[in-house]
């Protein structure tokens, strides 16, 4: 007689659009036993999950670069786990793999988009955080898109977030000189002391338009914008002539309940010349190796720095989330579910 008890799925779904900031009450809580894997399946024991700005675009409704969050459907998230059942020929009882797993303690995978990554290199959260989306959007969108060369100075906004913070280091490393826009003193020492910003503004004390002259006289090469709003006005005073704009994320305009702000001071792209590029990482994918390699080497030989927000425990997810919009964490902002 078998007395093992079944294996219990916490997760979170999706219960409706939300208004303005999320709210517990837009999420079902619910529990579920975890069904076996069928052939060509794997079972992921989720330990770290991903909490991005762009998720609060996936609960809109309406068209977008990929398909909204279903109402019922679990949360989509990226998250890294360990395989804990397969009858799947890649994948063996105890890889670490990362993949889009949802909001949830157990995802059962058909191995698409799943990859198997080395923990003996840098811990499991790392894979979804600097060697993960967040990391491959700041490579591709400060490299590809803004076309950082050296000698350019960049600014990047949202700096010390987890794109932002990645971002800034890839431009020192390709000796441009970077200046980060972030919120708060401590956040403004970090991008200077541990990363090795070349300055930092702290948009909720300092004058921004005064910190941008002062900080970058001859003008701003490359802008990458996280947050959009006043900040990219402000920022698109400061171009010089061929200037590259990367629209990476607008955190500041994600939870308005009214009409977004767009740039009002565009005709300074005419003006200047300039160039303002939307980027999403998805596009990037078949590339995601080379630049994973790449990074992977900035990190072992201490070139590149990687820093997590843990928060523990699935049942804090809803206020967690949030935690992004109030400019809580410095670097990738991770939820914990398993050791």
């Amino acid at each position: 007689m078998n007395t093992t008890a079944p294996r219990i799925n916490r997760c979170f779904k999706l219960a409706a659009r939300p208004v303005g900031l999320p709210k517990r009450s837009d999420w079902h809580y619910e529990q579920h036993p975890v069904a076996e894997p069928a052939e060509g399946q794997i079972l992921v024991q989720v330990s770290h999950i991903s909490l991005d700005p762009a998720m609060r675009g996936w609960m809109n409704e309406g068209k977008s670069y990929i398909e909204p969050v279903a109402i019922g459907d679990v949360m989509r998230a990226g998250a890294a786990g360990h395989v804990i059942a397969s009858r799947h020929p890649r994948f063996a009882v105890g890889d670490a793999v990362v993949g889009v797993f949802g909001v949830q303690e157990y995802a059962l995978s058909d191995g698409k988009g799943v990859n198997k990554v080395d923990t003996q290199l840098v811990p499991l959260p790392v894979y979804i955080g600097t060697l993960g989306m967040p990391g491959m959007t700041a490579y591709f969108g400060l490299l590809d898109v803004g076309q950082a060369r050296e000698g350019d100075t960049v600014v990047i906004s949202g700096a010390a977030g987890a794109v932002g913070s990645v971002a800034g280091q890839i431009a020192k490393l390709k000796g441009c000189r970077v200046v980060g826009i972030a919120g708060g003193a401590d956040k403004c020492r970090y991008l200077v002391d541990e990363l090795g910003f070349d300055a930092a503004i702290d948009y909720k004390a300092d004058d921004l338009r005064k910190a941008l002259r002062q900080h970058c006289p001859k003008g701003i090469d490359v802008y990458f914008d996280n947050v959009g709003g006043e900040i990219l006005d402000q920022c698109l005073a400061q171009l010089t002539r061929g200037a590259r704009v990367v629209i990476c994320g607008a955190i500041s305009q994600y939870n308005n309940t009214t009409a977004v702000k767009g740039p009002s001071n565009y005709l300074s792209l005419l003006v200047n010349r300039a160039s303002m590029t939307g980027m999403v990482v998805f596009d990037y994918a078949p590339r995601y190796g080379e630049a994973m390699r790449e990074m992977a080497g900035w990190m072992a030989a201490g070139k590149l720095k990687s820093r997590e927000y843990i928060v523990n425990g699935l049942d804090t997810f809803p206020e967690a989330l949030l935690k992004l919009f109030a400019g809580e964490n410095t670097g990738k902002l991770v939820l914990q579910v398993a050791d």
